[in-house]
């Protein structure tokens, strides 16, 4: 088929831009040419960018200086841990996937600071984010990790703390206000969690 050129004047120009990806349509009054890239594609990339977008503005972000949530967890040990429990004791809380190649770093450092804590009046939750306990407990077993936990099928819990990144460390005092933050950039060492938790303890 053969097309005639004409003047630009007659046509519409969309421009949608969507990080580095651009649709171009232009459409005459006789007769249209349509010039679009990808259209199949580009659908697709849009509705998996909403999926990001929303899944990072999901959930809370707290910060230092914000108070713990309230929520309830029921521990690998059969204990239970909630919100109001943590806020009235110096408690250090985790959130973990054991796909996650950080969080696998991390895991040896939490077990250290349990069993050098724990006796010491320092509460520990240590959950999962989207992972049941079948999982965690071989990846606990194979690791030689003795830490209770709670296996998080859902990100329920962890959306009342963050909105995306694991590792992540909170560390609060007795007066429930979250005084320490560890994410995942960098991933903290033993001595930092060690420091920061001691210092609560002052």
């Amino acid at each position: 088929m053969k097309y005639e050129r004409t003047r630009p004047a007659g046509c519409v120009l969309f421009v949608c831009f969507l990080n580095d990806c651009s649709i171009f349509a232009c459409m005459k009054k006789e007769g249209f040419i349509l010039v679009i890239r990808g259209v199949v594609s580009a659908a697709i990339f849009m509705l998996f960018l909403c999926g990001c977008v929303r899944d990072r503005e999901e959930g809370a972000f707290l910060r230092e200086g914000d108070m713990l949530p309230e929520f309830e967890a029921v521990m690998s040990d059969g204990s239970c841990v909630s919100g109001e429990m943590l806020r009235k004791q110096v408690s250090c809380i985790v959130f973990f996937n054991t796909s996650c190649p950080d969080c696998r770093k991390e895991l040896p450092s939490i077990q250290r600071l349990y069993d050098g804590y724990a006796s010491k009046g320092v509460s520990f939750a240590v959950m999962s984010r989207s992972e049941g306990y079948s999982s965690v407990m071989d990846y606990w077993r194979e690791n030689g990790l003795e830490m209770p936990f709670s296996a998080q099928d859902t990100r329920h819990v962890y959306s009342l703390f963050a909105n995306s990144g694991i590792p992540r460390v909170y560390m609060s005092g007795k007066d429930g206000i979250i005084r320490h933050v560890f994410a995942d950039n960098p991933v903290p060492s033993y001595d930092e969690l060690e420091s920061a938790l001691s210092g609560l303890l002052q």
